[in-house]
């Protein structure tokens, strides 16, 4: 939001004209998320596969982590750059300002806290342990660092935050003049960011929690909050990733914690802030660098290689993407990945060869059971995708392959003359005119060449295509079966009743 606002207004030149614009991208950053929800398209967040989600974590954890060096380590001038490169680059550009007081406070904290969160994992009942562990450090550090407050110069501290409520703003809303086209832009790509980060983030600790994200709600919650802040002084944000860390960490079941979470910030805006003045920043970086660390999950990492290599790689492009590049984009290759995926399923599906097994009707693919057998005279073939206009000229030319690999086979080996196709459809779950067009086709071409074509068991939707269409009367009777040993018994006997 700054560089996009930056490139047209000053901040030092006209700060109200800029704080105009920033509320107002945020309110149009609400507007546009809420009115998503409203039109039911949450279905987008199923882009975001599982296999993305761990690169993601993963990734954001180490990004989250990074960024608490600065006061683990007690850097005063640090990037504000969230990459692993400028951040590395940043630290050890820094060496003369690290503080051996923080790192010793610091560490002493985080094992403390790594401590409790690995007892409670232990022994689920004593889960109180990591769950108290935050705020104990935080009283023990603040009290530490107040009875030592003369020795401890070069342990940075909160120090004296103002108190109060964020002013109202809705009178700041900028919805007339130049600059109105700006504020929109930003906020419609703010907006799509801040969005996809949140819902991301939601999907990550659903998953943690083995629960479901609607994603209408989301959009729905996230556009509502930027709505209400931007008429209370907040520009666009989005689910935290590092403090939903910390909240699951500490054992939150339920929203009643938001509630808690934000009546308890409403105190401490009004009364309770001088109390943090002694506060380190270090004990801080412990408690989120403790909170995000069990977020990086290298055996599901390690599983998705060995089970599927490009949901791995959708993998490391979200992993990568979030270290190198940034969150949101990090998130959009993976994203792409996982469509072209999809893409390639579709447009190449798989088919197979069946055969039977012994003394049962039931057909099975010949690769995978090795007692099944092939039927003389006959190639059954199975098609496990949808028949749409983006597969439909591939499984026309694979069918033909099929028979052609068939045809050489049998005269190889000297068996019966291959007479009949078998099309398995039960996998085929819909079908559109190209498919239909298809079909059609595949049987002309297979009829000139002494080949019948069969159809077995089509599902409702597709055999109801298939009447509209009025495919089936030049399949004929024997063209349409409600089973592949079915369609076998019936076609043999009938090639045994002809002369």
């Amino acid at each position: 939001m700054g560089s996009m606002l930056s490139e047209t207004v000053s901040y030092s030149q006209d700060p109200i004209l800029y704080l105009k614009m920033a509320f107002t991208a945020t309110f149009f950053a609400g507007l546009f998320q809420s009115s998503l929800g409203i039109l039911r398209l949450g279905f987008v967040i199923d882009f975001l596969s599982k296999a993305t989600l761990v690169g993601f974590m993963a990734g954001a954890a180490i990004i989250v982590s990074l960024q608490q060096l600065k006061g683990l380590l007690g850097i005063v001038h640090f990037t504000n750059k969230m990459q692993i490169t400028p951040v590395l680059i940043s630290v050890f550009k820094q060496r003369d300002e690290w503080s051996w007081q923080n790192l010793l406070l610091g560490f002493s904290f985080l094992l403390f806290l790594l401590t409790t969160r690995h007892i409670s994992l232990k022994k689920p009942k004593l889960f109180w342990v990591s769950a108290a562990a935050p705020l104990t450090s935080v009283i023990l550090s603040t009290i530490f660092v107040f009875i030592l407050r003369n020795k401890t110069h070069k342990i940075a501290i909160i120090g004296g935050l103002p108190k109060g409520l964020n002013p109202p703003s809705s009178n700041m809303l900028y919805f007339n003049g130049p600059y109105l086209a700006l504020a929109i832009k930003t906020g419609l790509v703010t907006g799509i960011l801040s969005l996809t980060e949140g819902i991301a983030v939601g999907r990550t600790f659903a998953a943690l929690k083995n629960y479901q994200v609607d994603g209408n709600k989301e959009m729905m919650a996230i556009g509502l909050m930027n709505i209400a802040g931007s008429c209370s002084s907040c520009y666009v944000t989005t689910g935290s990733f590092s403090r939903s860390a910390v909240n699951y960490n500490a054992g939150a079941q339920t929203a009643v914690s938001n509630i808690i979470m934000a009546s308890a910030v409403l105190v401490t805006l009004l009364f309770l802030m001088p109390l943090f003045y002694y506060t380190p920043n270090v004990v801080l970086a412990a408690i989120i660098i403790t909170a995000v660390s069990g977020l990086i999950d290298y055996q599901a990492a390690y599983k998705l290689w060995k089970v599927d290599k490009l949901d791995f790689l959708a993998c490391l492009c979200s992993f990568f993407g979030v270290l190198f590049i940034s969150v949101p984009l990090g998130l959009g290759i993976a994203v792409a990945i996982s469509v072209f995926k999809i893409l390639l399923h579709v447009s190449r599906p798989n088919t197979l060869v069946l055969g039977n097994i012994p003394g049962t009707p039931i057909f099975h693919n010949l690769n995978q059971y090795r007692e099944a057998l092939r039927i003389p005279s006959f190639i059954i073939l199975a098609v496990e995708s949808p028949i749409y206009f983006a597969n439909s000229t591939y499984l026309q030319e694979r069918i033909l392959r099929w028979v052609r690999e068939e045809e050489e086979r049998v005269k190889a080996n000297n068996e019966s003359t291959l007479k009949c196709i078998i099309l398995d459809m039960t996998a085929v779950t819909a079908i559109d005119t190209s498919g239909i067009d298809t079909l059609c086709e595949l049987r002309k071409v297979l009829e000139k060449r002494s080949l019948q074509l069969v159809l077995t068991n089509p599902v409702g939707n597709v055999m109801e295509k298939l009447h509209q269409s009025n495919i089936l009367d030049s399949f004929g009777l024997k063209g349409v079966y409600l089973s592949v040993g079915e369609a076998v018994a019936d076609i043999s006997s009938s090639w045994k009743a002809q002369p």
